[in-house]
C-alpha cells in the first residue's frame, strides 16, 4: 500500500474516537461533591441529600431491615438522566440546620451565576429530606424545585419550624412506618407554586429510599424537568 492510500485510511479512522467520546458525554453529565468551578446557566442541577445512615455506617451502608443502601448507583442514576449531580457523605451526626445553610449557600451560588430557579431542583431522602425542607424554608424561592422522599411525620412537624417554598414533590411509601404525609406541611405553606404528593405501593417502607427504584425516579426526573 502507497503512502497515499495510507494517510486516506488514516484520516477516515481519526473522526471516530471523537465521535464516539461525544456520545458517551451525552448520556449524562457528572457527579460532583459541591458546586462545579465552572457552572454552565443552561445545565440542570440536582442535589441528592441521603439518609441519615449513610452518616453512620459510611457510602454502601447495610440495614438489617431494607438491605444495602445503593448511594453511589443513586447517584449514577441520576448523572445518566442528564442532570449535574451534587452530593456528598455527610460526616456522623451532620447537624441539620448546619447543613441546610450549606445548601442554601451551594444554590445560592448557582443563582448567582446565571441558573435559572427551574434549573435546580433539591432531592432529599429522609434525614436529607428534612434537611432539604430546611433549605426550602431558608431560600424562600417559589420557582426552585424540591423532592422530599420519606420525610414527613408529626414529630417532624413540631419540631422543626418549616414552611415550603417552590415546587414541592412529596413521595412516601404506603408501608412506610417512619414517615407519611406531607398535608400538615402543604396546609401551612405559603410559599408553594405548586405540589404534588406520590404514595407508591412497593411494599418496602422506608426501605424505597436504598436503591434507585424505576418507581421513585421516574417522578423525581419528571419533577426535575418540568418547564415553568
Amino acid at each position: 500500500m502507497n503512502l497515499k492510500n495510507k494517510l486516506n485510511i488514516f484520516r477516515f479512522l481519526i473522526p471516530v474516537p471523537i465521535f464516539l467520546s461525544i456520545v458517551a458525554m451525552g448520556d449524562g453529565q457528572s457527579i460532583y461533591k459541591g458546586v462545579p468551578d465552572k457552572i454552565e446557566k443552561k445545565a440542570k442541577y440536582l442535589f441528592y441529600l441521603h439518609g441519615r445512615i449513610i452518616e453512620i455506617k459510611g457510602i454502601r451502608p447495610t440495614s438489617e431491615k431494607y438491605g444495602i443502601y445503593e448511594y453511589k448507583k443513586i447517584l449514577e442514576t441520576l448523572k445518566n438522566k442528564g442532570f449535574f449531580v451534587i452530593s456528598e457523605a455527610r460526616k456522623k451526626n451532620t447537624n441539620i440546620g448546619s447543613y441546610a445553610q450549606k445548601v442554601v449557600s451551594q444554590v445560592r451560588a448557582l443563582l448567582k451565576a446565571g441558573v435559572p430557579p427551574g434549573n435546580i431542583t433539591v432531592v432529599g431522602a429522609s434525614k436529607g429530606a428534612i434537611i432539604a425542607m430546611q433549605a426550602s424554608t431558608l431560600l424562600g424561592n417559589k420557582e426552585i424545585n424540591f423532592v422530599f422522599m420519606a420525610g414527613c411525620n408529626d414529630m417532624i412537624y413540631q419540631r422543626f419550624d418549616i414552611a415550603f417554598y417552590g415546587n414541592i414533590l412529596s413521595i412516601y411509601d404506603e408501608k412506610d412506618e417512619i414517615a407519611g404525609t406531607c398535608q400538615k406541611f402543604f396546609k401551612n405553606s405559603t410559599g408553594i407554586n405548586k405540589y404534588k404528593e406520590i404514595k407508591l405501593n412497593v411494599g418496602t417502607g422506608h426501605g424505597i429510599l436504598y436503591k434507585p427504584l424505576k418507581e421513585w425516579i421516574d417522578p423525581v426526573v419528571d419533577w426535575a424537568r418540568q418547564s415553568k
